[in-house]
């Protein structure tokens, strides 16, 4: 007999596990299926380990420019490559435990294999056939594993793959994707990135810092395209100015592979070809949902460029079979996807209050050197909107100059009748952690007038939110 649950969610990956906890916390018998590792791609190969890849680069940074803090250090700081991979993998595995430990204590059941929709209400798991990447954290004790399972609300969260171009496929030694980038033998003394997203340029950031020659390759105008305009060519000014090359409106049309190394052939714009050597090759040219074989097409599971059509609070056009994170399609962030999961969950609980998710408020980040951050409307998507734009430069503000950080500015965008925010840019020093404040006030419906009356400390980072917004309406108090 099948094993019945109230909800199973497919896919253990930060939208899929955190979807699991609040059914569980809503009063639901619930299930998730895993056929790889707790956490998926951004707890154990995309989010966290590159985050602590990153903080090495950071540091190593830091001691190339100990003179600019009134500092010394006798003798040279060195990369041990694989003490770094080793910090990074240890992270993820520390994280990867702790999603374990909260299947566990919110007695969510964990089912090991491969998951098919067999029916409408019903899966069937079997053995996974999926080859993991080493290394691999052990399965949980206490799994359920190959069987049929029922249950009157299924949730999709099977996340993504890299996009792999016809001729130019990754082959794990000489042409990576970011799963072979996170975990390399030794660096690389020269490095190509095709694509400049946000995966392309934090491993480019990452491998330059460690003192590899790092050239990227974008097909569009711009670096880090879907950015605002001015932060893309700032950042890439940046960039550049770390010794890093920067081809734009280029494509790789064809690799080919030596011993330990390749020769790309990369087109430009006017058409000419340049050949461009490197050790290694970073792919980079953005991800695809995990759509196949979960038996969609036999139910009609509705799907479109490679993922899962799905209204706002993450349901398909099948009654009882959901969809959340990156198979639902972008924005493909781990934030997204643990938005969706519980508003789909709430949803099916019919929990006061949910609201479907609204994906102009969904924060991007990219960590690279400078940090880049940003919410809602750019400039040139606010074209036709009567607006008012705000800037601050990390130059005009004290605490980043006390960091040695001074180098940025923050953006803000307003619709000039209603005082709204429609968007906000910044690229410099812990932008990252910036971000939310204005994500925050977005949220709230907040209106330019309410932020000037808001009081930011002093000395922060922060300060500057508040002088962009007051540059918006021509009252800068600091520049």
């Amino acid at each position: 007999m099948a094993e019945n649950y109230d909800v199973i969610i497919i896919g253990s990956g930060p939208g899929g596990y955190v979807a699991a906890v609040r059914s569980a916390q809503l009063g639901f018998k619930t299930a998730i299926v895993e056929r790889e590792h707790l956490g998926g791609i951004c707890l154990n190969w995309g989010c966290i380990p590159t985050k602590a890849l990153l903080r090495s680069a950071e540091i190593m940074h830091y001691s190339d420019h100990l003179k600019d803090y009134g500092l010394k250090l006798d003798g040279k700081v060195s990369v041990d490559t694989s003490a770094v991979v080793d910090r990074s993998r240890k992270v993820s595995l520390r994280l990867n435990g702790g999603v374990a430990f909260l299947m566990k204590k919110n007695k969510v059941d964990v089912i090991w294999g491969e998951a098919k929709l067999s029916k409408p209400g019903e899966i069937v798991v079997s053995k996974s056939q999926k080859k993991p990447m080493e290394p691999q954290p052990p399965v949980p004790k206490g799994v359920k594993g190959e069987g049929t399972y029922t249950a009157k609300h299924i949730i999709l969260a099977t996340g993504a793959r890299p996009r792999a171009l016809p001729g130019i496929e990754p082959d794990g030694k000489l042409i990576w994707t970011y799963f072979e980038a996170m975990v390399p033998k030794e660096m690389p003394k020269s490095l190509l990135v095709m694509g400049s997203g946000a995966i392309g340029i934090e491993f480019a950031s990452f491998y330059r810092t460690m003192g590899a020659e790092v050239t990227v390759v974008e097909l569009l105008p711009a670096v880090m395209p879907v950015e605002d305009a001015e932060v893309s060519k700032f950042a890439q000014k940046q960039f550049e100015k770390q010794g890093m090359k920067i081809i734009l409106e280029a494509k790789v049309t064809k690799v080919e592979k030596s011993a330990n190394s390749i020769t790309a052939h990369v087109e430009m714009k006017d058409g000419k070809v340049e050949k461009i050597t490197a050790d290694r090759m970073i792919s980079a040219v953005g991800v695809q949902g995990n759509i196949e074989n979960l038996g969609l097409e036999a139910l009609g599971v509705k799907t479109e460029r490679g993922c899962v059509v799905v209204d706002g609070y993450g349901k398909t056009n099948v009654p009882g079979i959901y969809a959340i994170g990156d198979v639902a399609g972008p924005p493909m962030l781990a934030h997204k996807a643990e938005h969706e999961g519980v508003v789909c969950v709430e949803k099916i609980a019919n929990f006061p209050g949910v609201h479907a998710t609204d994906k102009l408020k969904i924060p991007g980040c990219t960590y690279c050197n400078p940090q880049v951050a940003s919410v809602g409307l750019t400039e040139a998507k606010a074209e036709g909107k009567d607006i008012r734009v705000g800037r601050f430069q990390f130059a005009a503000n004290g605490k980043a100059i006390a960091l040695g950080e001074d180098q940025g500015f923050v953006k803000t965008i307003f619709d000039r009748k209603t005082g709204q925010l429609l968007g906000a840019h910044m690229v410099g020093a812990e932008v990252t952690e910036l971000i939310e404040g204005f994500v925050v006030a977005m949220n709230l419906e907040t209106t330019e007038e309410e932020l000037m009356h808001t009081i930011f400390p002093h000395p922060t980072l922060s300060e500057m939110m508040k002088e962009s917004v007051l540059d918006a309406y021509g009252r800068a108090l600091n520049a």
